[in-house]
């Protein structure tokens, strides 16, 4: 009786936790991806440019469904969700101390994308800073002091999260060049799953705590439409997921974009309160620039959610 109690619980507790595709979600994000290969066909969007994570939070347990959801991609921008969650952890523990800069940094490198702002921040959450070529025993030191964030997703169960280097606009020099030839790999990378859980537990009120997720989520507000005299095509909320919203729709989200990849990372708040989570990688110097393929998915998961 007690080894017939024992395997119910594990079985419960495995459908508690388990993240395997609902069938019909899992069928809404595979349709999503089919038909949008097939309208984005000159120049071809391969199989393997593509990567997409859903999470529908409107039922318990929300439903999780993907598309290569476990390849590890340069995220590009992306990966400042992940400084940034790093950064409130270290705040929460009082390891960091607050100041009117960093806040301003914070804020810099998740509304504005702004690298100066991310490189700051790395700097404030690892201890290390740019400069000349060190010699190897103290490279090695420096390295494992910048390594802190991927440390700490590890810790928490994460798989496929590499945060490490700082983000670019023309690249990386003396030590940080350095580091990234002596210790690979040479660029972050992050899963679509892993991107949608973190976005999932900043919407939940779970990354950290309900108020620090909260200050999180502020940041990632976003607006769907083009601001009255227009706005920058790659604004967040007009170039990636925005433009697949319809009216009473909400929107929070990173999205990362550069000449070889564009990416976001969404939540989406229904007319009726229901929200959803859609993570779209695309990859391809001939799709860099596409602003509707990410677009083209959301809107076709969203029109199958209704």
């Amino acid at each position: 009786m007690q080894r017939r109690a024992c395997f119910v619980t594990c079985i419960l507790t495995a459908a508690v936790f388990s993240h395997a595709p609902a069938a019909p979600l899992q069928q809404v994000v595979d349709d999503a991806v089919r038909a949008t290969r097939a309208e984005f066909s000159a120049p071809e969007l391969k199989a393997d440019q593509l990567a997409v994570t859903v999470i529908d939070l409107r039922g318990a347990p929300p439903l999780h469904a993907d598309y290569r959801g476990e390849a590890r991609i340069y995220p590009a921008s992306v990966v400042k969700l992940c400084f940034l969650a790093y950064a409130h952890h270290l705040l929460e523990r009082g390891e960091l101390a607050d100041s009117p800069e960093l806040q301003r940094a914070l804020r810099d490198m998740i509304v504005e994308s702004n690298n100066d702002a991310t490189a700051t921040v790395v700097d404030y959450l690892t201890g290390t800073t740019a400069g000349p070529e060190l010699p190897l025993p103290e490279l090695a030191h420096w390295h494992e002091q910048r390594m802190a964030v991927t440390r700490w997703f590890a810790e928490r169960g994460y798989a496929n999260v590499y945060a490490v280097r700082k983000t670019w606009a023309e690249g990386p020099y003396g030590r940080e060049k350095q580091d990234a030839v002596v210790n690979l790999p040479a660029r972050n990378f992050l899963s679509t799953n892993a991107t949608a859980r973190l976005l999932r537990e900043i919407a939940e009120g779970r990354c950290i705590t309900p108020d620090r997720s909260a200050q999180m989520l502020a940041l990632l507000a976003r607006t769907p439409t083009a601001p009255s005299g227009g706005g920058h095509e790659e604004a967040e909320g007009l170039g990636f997921t925005g433009p697949a919203l319809e009216p009473g729709m909400k929107l929070w989200s990173k999205a990362g974009w550069m000449s070889a990849a564009r990416h976001d990372a969404a939540l989406i708040e229904l007319p009726d309160g229901g929200r959803v989570i859609i993570v779209t990688f695309t990859e391809g110097r001939e799709h860099a620039g596409n602003r509707a393929i990410i677009a083209a998915v959301a809107r076709r998961v969203l029109a199958a959610l209704r």
